[in-house]
């Protein structure tokens, strides 16, 4: 991601167009918003046909948390190994915390919505973990042949997906990382599991190194993929964003950053028109940008679907942002600070194209006491798993050997196509 000077010039005015889009849509979504309550203060007949349907059809954002279950049931509908959806309840409080998503004058509990796949008896079990702005079903690739040897148990984070979205009150980075890492842990806690393979793509990465930093007794293999957090501003050259900040143009937009203002803000502000603007993204990244195996029509459909509902719900989760990474997704307190603690095996996996910096985990590697691999696929980018599944799903069954045969570990040369880096 560190780009020339000239990069950035370029980058400044496809920022400058898109707030300017943002304020667009902010007035937008304030006159909608406006409308929408004026409508709701003359209600329908209750009982007609018309109740069951005016909610719905006259919602700005016109999407709900049985709308985003609903969407990952149509995208998982695609699969051939049966699966079991669930809510599982986290409670409201662990004992002693002090975390603030924990704090809440009603006590509600806190959902984390999970789906486990069939598998084999004695099937070593593998916990998957999201990236920002995602959800469990961006694995919809890779759960039938990933469950053929593993027990697949893949959540939605707190505040993201079809999980509880309880108001982010958070106000720091400490704060921000227990919100994620206390949460995973009470759900760890309410599936009765220990001595798990833990994965983690982009931001899940990070939290579940986290995770593993502090919980390590639980986690027999980590594997993190396309992870971010392993650099800071301090730790690479960053001459084109210091001279970018120092401009109007980059001073709008950390401010916007420091604002949280998120992306998903943008879909939502367009109300009725932002599944367009997510099938417009869908189509280019997962289609025309592809590096690998483009999605075939029904799951372009059902994957723009389902991210739509994902993104324009609550907001809640996704206001970590600001206080995990700074501008230019520079992590604040970076995972290289603590690679001298690690206590689990680990498995860096990067698509060859993927905008996540490689060389951070090689770094981190040096100052490992345990053992660390990173392979490289080939044919995709930073969704690898979507990109070339084939080539993802070599490199987990390389990673996890041990646990997949007995004595396989030595003399197991690197499947073809991947790459030692």
């Amino acid at each position: 991601m560190r780009r020339a000077a000239s990069s950035a010039a370029a980058a400044a005015a496809t920022t400058t167009r898109r707030m300017a889009a943002a304020e667009e849509v902010r007035q937008a979504s304030a006159a909608a918003t406006a409308a929408e309550a004026a409508s709701a203060s003359v209600p329908p007949p209750a009982g007609s046909r018309w109740a069951r349907v005016w909610p719905s059809a006259l919602r700005w954002i016109p999407t709900s948390t049985d709308r985003i279950i609903a969407a990952e049931k149509r995208l998982l509908s695609i699969l051939k190994t049966g699966y079991v959806q669930e809510q599982v309840n986290i409670g409201s409080a662990p004992p002693g915390s002090t975390v603030r998503w924990f704090r809440s004058s009603s006590d509600e509990p806190r959902f984390i919505n999970t789906v486990t796949f069939d598998s084999k008896e004695n099937a070593p079990t593998l916990v998957m973990v999201h990236g920002y702005g995602a959800s469990q079903g961006f694995f919809f690739r890779n759960f039938d042949t990933l469950a053929s040897r593993f027990r697949v148990i893949a959540i939605d984070q707190l505040g993201w997906g079809g999980s509880s979205r309880p108001d982010f009150t958070c106000k720091s980075t400490e704060e921000t990382e227990a919100w994620f890492i206390d949460s995973f842990e009470e759900w760890r806690k309410a599936k009765n599991l220990s001595n798990f393979i833990l994965l983690g793509h982009s931001f899940g990465g990070y939290v579940a190194a986290k995770y593993a930093l502090k919980h390590p007794e639980h986690v027999q293999h980590l594997i993190l993929v396309g992870s971010a957090g392993f650099s800071s501003e301090t730790d690479h050259s960053s001459e084109w964003l210091t001279k970018f900040r120092a401009t109007w143009k980059g001073m709008l937009v950390n401010h916007l950053w420091e604002s949280n203002f998120t992306p998903q803000r943008i879909v939502r502000g367009l109300g009725p028109w932002g599944p367009d603007l997510v099938r417009r993204y869908t189509t280019a990244r997962f289609g025309t940008r592809s590096t690998g195996e483009l999605l075939t029509d029904n799951e372009s459909s059902l994957l723009t679907d389902y991210i739509y509902h994902t993104l324009a719900a609550k907001a809640s989760g996704e206001l970590c942002l600001k206080y995990i990474f700074s501008l230019g997704a520079f992590a604040r307190k970076p995972l290289l600070q603590s690679a001298s603690d690690w206590k689990v095996p680990t498995t860096f996996i990067y698509g060859h194209d993927d905008w996540m910096n490689y060389q951070g985990a090689q770094q981190a590697r040096k100052d490992m006491k345990v053992p660390c691999e990173i392979i490289r696929v080939p044919q995709g980018g930073h969704f690898v798993f979507i990109d070339n599944p084939e080539g993802f799903h070599s490199a987990i069954f390389y990673a996890c050997r041990k646990f997949l045969s007995a004595g396989a570990e030595e003399g197991l040369s690197l499947p073809d196509g991947l790459i030692s880096a």
